[in-house]
């Protein structure tokens, strides 16, 4: 739905449109393998769908035996070498999540996991997806993996623009994970800086500015100083207007398989700046497809988004009447 229709109700996709993927993961659900493999082929190099599908097949797997007996039945297959680790991983951050800490998380259980992820690396030398998911893993380590950088490097080697990796790596380098608010931030605005135009890689900038918010609201509450200036600070808004004219100004034409999670970073961050030209526009782009986060962060996000729709539709009415 755009900033113009009579009623907006965002629908929460957790594959983002991936209709493939969408009936894989329901294959899975019923104990169902065989149709992972021809899904994973025709993915073939698109390293940015690939992670995003590996990744939810991932989330899928991991309260099941599925990763397992599909490696058993083809053990030599790469892809389910891929899987299976990835698993492994989301595995250990579910019992992270459910002990209420990473450290309950056992050495062993965290090491099965690297040695799955370093096998299927071996398995499939040009795939970046087991690089992403040791970085992942990385964050359940005391003060992070000593190895993540070397990692990171690999990672860098094989697909320098995943996005997923540099989510990864932007929240291992957090304050809620090993590091601080400043080590996050120049992480963030040196991709900004040295990522080409037309690519998502530049909304880093509010995924790191929504990571803080989301660790200041945790530990210092809502009323927490200049809080509610969070997103409305110079220095905020000017980010926002570069990412739009990084990205958007120059989108290169390119479908990648996460723009919709990017999409509304960008959206609330052009809301809640008062950037409500662009963010009529990024309704549009978005068509009503939203992702939890980041309006989780403020409320139940299905309302907050509706919300800012109105708010973005009436003053952008408004605007225009004035222009008149």
């Amino acid at each position: 739905m755009t900033p113009g229709s009579k009623t907006f109700t965002p629908e929460f996709d957790v594959t983002l449109g991936d209709q493939g993927l969408a009936r894989a993961r329901e294959d899975i659900t019923i104990g169902r393998w065989q149709g992972l493999p021809g899904l994973l082929q025709a993915t073939g190099y698109d390293w940015d769908r690939r992670t995003h599908r590996i990744r939810l097949l991932a989330h899928a797997a991991a309260g099941t035996t599925v990763a397992e007996e599909w490696h058993t039945a083809q053990p030599h297959t790469p892809d389910a070498l891929v899987l299976r680790a990835a698993t492994e991983v989301m595995r250990c951050f579910n019992l992270a999540v459910a002990a209420g800490n990473a450290g309950d998380v056992g050495q062993d259980r965290r090491d099965t996991a690297v040695r799955s992820c370093l096998r299927a690396a071996d398995a499939y030398p040009h795939d970046p997806v087991p690089w992403v998911s040791l970085l992942t893993i990385a964050r359940l380590y005391p003060g992070g993996h000593p190895l993540v950088n070397r990692w990171w490097q690999e990672l860098q080697f094989r697909h320098q623009d995943n996005r997923e990796a540099h989510n990864q790596m932007l929240r291992h380098l957090s304050a809620r994970w090993h590091g601080s608010h400043g080590t996050m931030y120049d992480f963030a605005r040196d991709v900004a800086s040295n990522t080409p135009d037309g690519s998502p890689l530049a909304v880093l900038l509010q995924v790191a500015r929504a990571e803080e918010y989301r660790y200041r609201l945790d530990h210092e509450g809502d009323m927490a100083l200049f809080l509610r200036q969070h997103w409305k600070s110079d220095l905020a808004v000017a980010e926002t207007r570069r990412t739009w004219n990084s990205w958007i100004v120059n989108w290169d034409g390119v479908d990648r398989a996460q723009d919709v999670a990017d999409l509304n970073h960008l959206l609330h961050a052009a809301c809640e700046g008062g950037l409500h030209s662009e963010a009529a526009h990024l309704f549009e782009l978005v068509d009503g497809r939203a992702t939890p986060v980041p309006w989780s962060y403020f409320g139940d996000p299905a309302a907050v988004i509706t919300k800012w729709h109105r708010t973005v539709l009436r003053r952008t009415r408004a605007g225009r009447e004035a222009q008149a």
